[in-house]
């Protein structure tokens, strides 16, 4: 039986299980429910899909958040695992692409993460050992051979994963969770959620759900509930695409290949052509949260320096416009996502640092089978934390943000004089 998009307020509603949040993460877990047959409520402030799950610059990557060397330091024991788990949750969203149908132009390119000097060059090479050595596919590439930007010497090619549109795929997703049996009940935010000694309760405007077991899916936004787990940090990402850009202009710098490019800045940047034939790039430099996300517009200086920063990778490329920019609130931890109880039949899957396209259906999925009786896959197990959740999370406010992009910028000038 198929239900619609529910916008009035739920003013008693009992089920066995509510998904707060409307991105990924919370469509999958709602939809995995609903196809094992569980009575399941979604309920989202705003319009499922409208955060960063459809603002994101379309990477879809087998690759884990955080330097590989930063990651060897902190995770030894685990980084195997959770090689694996990257490499799993690429391939289970590109499954459940297919297995939807989702029209989302996906392109299984791979992703490569090319240096712009010989310092990161020699550092790349170090990090290529680590994942292969913790089981990672990944190989090394000349920028010429493999059809990069002459601004690029080489990098780690990332065979898993490739390209996609984000906005359709959310889209695509939500409109497949609307044809399930879930209730989803947008335009509701939850302003509390309260455990008791039989169920948990949440309360919305003008009413309550009642739920045996709740997900939290809030990603950014977790902060809004003092029941989620703390640690999580927002930041907001820039992206900017330019206008259509003449293939042979791209080509007489080299520039052949459809691979994603990701540098291996302190703060990346990403680099990628798009389907209508143009030029989208970003990150760059994050900027802090304020006390309240809401609504955001791209600052003018950030969109100004991710500019100038493409004019000097791409100075044959002057001429070249930007047309449009945007972005959206990203949930940081310490490089990893996190799954857990955050209290007794509270769970929460959130936070994939930027890595969300193909983490954050994978990690919904898995929650849900959990939920609906499975042993705990191997994966998850990878980010579980104990409960209560403790997540020492990065120092990522405004001068923290700030120090990153100077350490690069200088790495930058350094590189030149080389």
């Amino acid at each position: 039986m198929s239900s619609h998009s529910v916008i009035t307020t739920p003013h008693e509603v009992r089920c066995d299980v509510a998904v707060v949040g409307g991105g990924l993460v919370g469509m999958a877990a709602a939809l995995r429910l609903a196809e094992r047959g569980v009575d399941v409520i979604l309920l989202e402030a705003g319009y499922c899909g409208w955060g960063a799950s459809s603002r994101n610059a379309g990477y879809l990557s087998n690759a884990l958040a955080g330097d590989p060397q930063l990651l060897r330091l902190l995770y030894r024991s685990r980084l195997r695992d959770l090689v694996r788990y990257g490499g799993s949750a690429a391939k289970f969203t590109e499954g459940l692409i297919g297995r939807l149908a989702l029209d989302c132009e996906y392109d299984p390119t791979g992703n490569v993460i090319a240096t712009v000097s010989t310092g990161q060059l020699r550092h790349l090479r170090k990090n290529m050992q680590i994942l292969r050595d913790a089981g990672a596919d990944v190989e090394f590439v000349d920028g010429r051979d493999f059809g990069l930007p002459e601004t690029f010497l080489g990098g780690i090619f990332e065979r898993g994963g490739g390209l996609l549109n984000p906005g359709k795929l959310a889209f695509g997703l939500r409109a497949a969770l609307l044809a399930s049996s879930a209730k989803v009940f947008e335009r509701t935010a939850v302003q509390a959620v309260e455990p008791d000694s039989t169920s948990v309760v949440l309360s919305v405007p003008g009413g309550r759900v009642h739920a045996e077991r709740v997900v939290l899916a809030t990603n950014a936004h977790s902060r809004d509930l003092e029941i989620a787990p703390s640690g999580i940090t927002p930041v907001w990402t820039s992206l900017v695409e330019t206008e259509p850009v003449d293939p042979d202009r791209l080509a007489a710098i080299g520039w052949t290949s459809r691979t994603g490019i990701i540098t291996p800045h302190t703060i990346l940047e990403n680099y990628r052509r798009t389907a209508r034939d143009t030029i989208m790039f970003g990150t760059r430099r994050l900027q802090a949260a304020p006390p309240a996300l809401g609504a955001h517009e791209p600052d003018r200086a950030v969109v100004a320096d991710l500019v100038q920063g493409f004019h000097e990778r791409f100075p044959s490329l002057g001429y070249v416009a930007p047309h449009r920019a945007w972005g959206g609130w990203v949930a940081m931890t310490s490089f990893l996502p996190v799954a857990g109880e955050a209290t007794k039949n509270v769970f929460y899957a959130v936070s994939c640092n930027g890595h969300g396209l193909s983490q954050s259906p994978y990690v919904g999925t898995l929650l849900a089978d959990r939920l609906a009786g499975d042993e705990v896959h191997d994966d998850l197990r990878a980010i579980w934390r104990p409960r209560p959740p403790y997540m020492p999370s990065l120092a990522l406010g405004a001068t923290a943000l700030k120090a990153g992009w100077v350490v690069d910028r200088i790495s930058d000038r350094l590189g030149r004089r080389r």
